[in-house]
């Protein structure tokens, strides 16, 4: 079942946390709520039928491995981290999520664009979108979370970059919201 195999994977952060630093030592005993669940907030944002994703900077698997565990959809998980790869590797086997690891840098991946990419406290806008933007496939889009300072990321990031930029957000999720991000362009030389 779904959650049994979330649960294992919690646990497995949990387990491995401490040596490699997954999540802060303040998180570690809320796991579920902090990481697993608000990775668990872009699943109603995913179409039916998307046939494979890239997370980017995974680190401990957030939101990454936590989608693929949940919907079923292959995820390439793109971490420069050794140790931590190591992690992600076990806890796919474990948790048999429909997820390839790769030990390398955004920059250096030889993965196929995707029709959906993620990433989570991996950078500002600014930063990510020349990271995120050759590995989106045509017609597809990113599923960014991000907290109280996505106003100022998409002011610093609009000058340098066209999008289209949808932002959601809940009454209970606080100051935090998901920016759904497609047509991503170059605003020009720079």
């Amino acid at each position: 079942m779904t959650t049994d195999r979330l649960r294992l994977y919690a646990e497995l952060v949990a387990k491995w946390s401490p040596r490699i630093n997954l999540v802060s030592r303040t998180d570690l005993p809320h796991i579920w709520e902090r990481h697993v669940q608000d990775s668990l907030r872009l699943v109603p944002f995913i179409p039916a039928g998307t046939a494979r994703a890239i997370d980017l900077g995974s680190g401990g698997g957030f939101p990454g491995m936590v989608l693929a565990i949940a919907t079923g959809i292959p995820f390439d998980l793109i971490e420069s981290d050794a140790r931590k790869c190591a992690f992600l590797f076990e806890a796919a086997r474990l948790t048999k999520a429909p997820a390839k690891i790769h030990n390398c840098r955004i920059e250096a991946t030889a993965v196929a664009p995707a029709p959906l990419v993620t990433a989570r406290a991996l950078a500002p806008l600014e930063k990510l979108l020349p990271l995120a933007a050759p590995l989106v496939a045509e017609n597809g889009f990113c599923l960014f979370p991000k907290g109280k300072g996505a106003e100022v990321e998409l002011t610093l990031a609009r000058p340098l970059w066209h999008m289209d930029v949808q932002r959601i957000s809940a009454p209970d999720w606080g100051e935090s919201c998901i920016l759904k991000v497609s047509q991503i362009r170059h605003a020009g030389p720079h």
